[in-house]
């Protein structure tokens, strides 16, 4: 990589994003939808929804990750939830995901939340070994559950 540089994504960057949120929704077994994506990312950025951080190496998307806000009711704070995290093929193993979570961290350090959360799939091993090694650590206490509506 010649230079690794990670910003925060406003709808300029919306035709670099939207390819990788594809990507990333068809490694999670979703039909591609390029459109949608674009659709989505938009209505995100545009009504303030959520905060995404882009990694590009000189003009190369690379990967990104998303953060939505959320509270810690028990804490009564402001927490941060990284929904999506997605490195590109020609990203991986040259510290794109590594440079996007100490991103995301930065920024719940500056907005002062009281915590980071994530979740992923259980067979995700590498995101898992990733998160693992940069401090986060798996929740044993709680289980989620979902209702599908």
């Amino acid at each position: 990589m010649t230079s690794l540089h990670v910003l925060r994504a406003d709808p300029s960057h919306l035709d670099l994003l939207a390819p990788l949120f594809d990507g990333y929704r068809q490694f999670y077994g979703q039909a591609s939808d390029l459109g949608g994506a674009r659709a989505f990312l938009a209505e995100r950025l545009e009504n303030k929804e959520s905060v995404i951080f882009l990694a590009l190496d000189e003009r190369v998307p690379l990967g990104f990750t998303q953060l939505y806000p959320s509270f810690t009711s028990v804490g009564m704070r402001r927490i941060w939830i990284l929904n999506d995290l997605f490195v590109a093929p020609l990203g991986r193993r040259r510290g794109v995901g590594q440079a996007l979570l100490q991103r995301a961290r930065q920024h719940a350090a500056e907005t002062g939340v009281a915590r980071l959360t994530l979740s992923t799939a259980v067979d995700n091993l590498g995101a898992q070994a990733l998160y693992e090694a940069n401090g986060w650590t798996r929740d044993e206490g709680f289980y989620t559950y979902n209702l599908p509506l």
